[in-house]
């Protein structure tokens, strides 16, 4: 091992960058081993907090770089406050601050990513003591990451965030490089907006959320003016006043060339997306249920691959969908308004038009399931299917669903997620049975049941589809509740 070239050992290590567990294991096999896979654990530390426990153990890392003096600054706010907690808070907490020395790794100057929120929920959960004193804990560790001895990539910044690191020595150096950013806005971190506003011009991939109606917007058009290359924009925005919004949408539409990536949740008040043609990614949903969408029927995205949509009405979105050139390889569609009847027509623009698709979700409806063999019939590339009931059905003919499948998946198809939203609809799941047993000589599948509510419980199930796990034709199986474990087109990997 300590032979191997360390640039092949870094991308084999790299790959494991999002399995933790395989990652730690890997620490202890040599030194150089564990010289290369520290720094990759520390660029981003906050996304393998999973547990409390494993909060205590970072913020105890991240508190042995303090110098002796901040130490024993934080020990005695510590003992300052005894009569705010018991003697059981008071000695853990003392501990948390002065057990560790030293660390023989500067971890933190490995850090590419820097979450505020985690940072301010991790301090708040651990430390039982005022909030004034909070604040000066916080600032502390603030002060070790904000420094002209770090560059940060990716930077996340909460709402309500009332902490002034604009005025940190080393803010201009630290943010200057930035390629990701998720912005919370409100009006109490409009500094820090202007601050980047002055220094980051390299942003690709911006996020951020407006709450407040009365939020100031300048901020955030003069940052997106300032981008070079913005490539990935999300944006949620909570605020009426028309003119701000289409200054907004028109500074998004200044990046046209180069945005590729849209998620929005709300409809557009501009001709938004009519300039954004070079759209690879579209992500739709309309919360306020707006009925006016009539500008996606004119709109042309000819290099348009993944479409995913939540409550738009359904016949704009076939004209969106006809308007793709066939590209669309992956179609999310998962949440229907409850008096849209425009479904047919949109199976039918899918059944026309995505001739190259790979991976499909969608709501069926009771009455709709025979539109999916022509589905199956002409869509002979479909690797992964997902099928969400309709939730406002009674009852669903599984036995014709399997039916369908057993007869008309193309070869390639294997992968399959089933969503239930009612208890009633699982009395045919019987025919789960059939099912398996036509499957056998076709290529094992991965199999995840979706229950949506905690009371649809499917362990009478389980050991069906154990028995045809041991024979091989099953793969892997789950049973996701809520749906929450696994990003939407994926059998394997669990999500972090």
């Amino acid at each position: 091992m300590s032979n191997l070239n360390r640039d092949i050992l870094y991308l084999i290590f790299e790959e494991l960058k999002d399995d933790g567990k395989d990652l730690f294991s890997c620490l202890l096999i040599n030194k150089i081993c564990t010289n290369i896979i520290i720094p990759i654990l520390w660029k981003n530390p906050w996304k393998y907090l999973r547990e409390e426990k494993n909060n205590i153990r970072l913020l105890k890392v991240i508190i042995s770089h303090l110098s002796n003096e901040s130490k024993n600054n934080l020990k005695n706010l510590k003992n300052q406050n005894n009569d705010n907690y018991d003697d059981d808070d008071n000695n853990n907490n003392n501990n948390l601050i002065i057990s560790y020395q030293k660390p023989l790794f500067d971890y933190i100057s490995f850090c590419k990513y820097l979450n505020f929120k985690i940072i301010i929920d991790m301090i708040n959960s651990i430390f039982n003591i005022n909030d004034n004193n909070n604040f000066i804990i916080i600032n502390e560790i603030f002060n070790l990451f904000i420094n002209e001895n770090m560059k940060f990539t990716h930077l996340y910044i909460p709402k309500q965030f009332y902490y002034k690191i604009h005025l940190i020595s080393g803010f201009d150096y630290c943010f200057s490089g930035l390629k990701f950013l998720q912005f919370d806005l409100d009006n109490n971190n409009q500094n820090i907006l202007e601050g980047l506003v002055r220094i980051s011009n390299s942003i690709k991939n911006l996020e951020f959320i407006f709450y407040d109606s009365g939020t100031d917007m300048n901020g955030i058009i003069k940052l997106i003016e300032a981008q070079k290359e913005l490539c990935n924009v999300y944006y949620f925005v909570y605020h009426r006043d028309r003119l701000f919004r289409i200054s907004f949408e028109e500074s998004l539409i200044k990046h046209a060339d180069t945005i590729q990536y849209l998620k929005i949740d709300d409809k557009p008040i501009t001709k938004l997306l009519s300039y954004l043609v070079n759209l690879i990614s579209i992500e739709m949903d309309d919360p306020f249920y707006n009925t006016c969408w009539n500008h996606l029927e004119n709109i042309s995205l000819p290099n348009l691959k993944f479409l995913k949509a939540k409550r738009i009405p359904l016949r704009y979105l076939a004209k969106l969908i006809e308007n793709t050139k066939g590209k669309l390889c992956e179609i999310s569609i998962n949440s229907l308004r409850y008096n849209d009847f425009n479904y047919e027509e949109l199976i039918q623009v899918i059944i026309k038009n995505c001739l190259n698709l790979k991976y499909l979700t969608l709501v069926f409806r009771n009455g709709d399931i025979m539109e999916l063999e022509k589905l199956l019939i002409n869509c002979q590339y479909l690797n992964g299917l997902i099928i969400v009931t309709n939730k406002f059905d009674l009852v669903f003919d599984w036995n014709k669903l399997f039916e369908i499948l057993i007869k008309n998946s193309p070869i390639s198809l294997f992968k399959f997620k089933f969503y239930f939203y009612r208890y009633r609809t699982l009395s045919q799941l019987d025919s789960l049975n059939l099912f398996f047993e036509k499957w056998k000589g076709r290529y094992p599948m991965l199999l995840q049941t979706v229950p949506m509510y905690s009371h649809i419980n499917l362990e009478k199930y389980f050991d069906i589809i154990e028995k045809y796990k041991s024979e091989g034709i099953i793969k892997k199986y789950d049973n996701d509740l809520y749906g929450n474990t696994y990003d939407e087109f994926e059998w394997i990997k669990e999500r972090f």
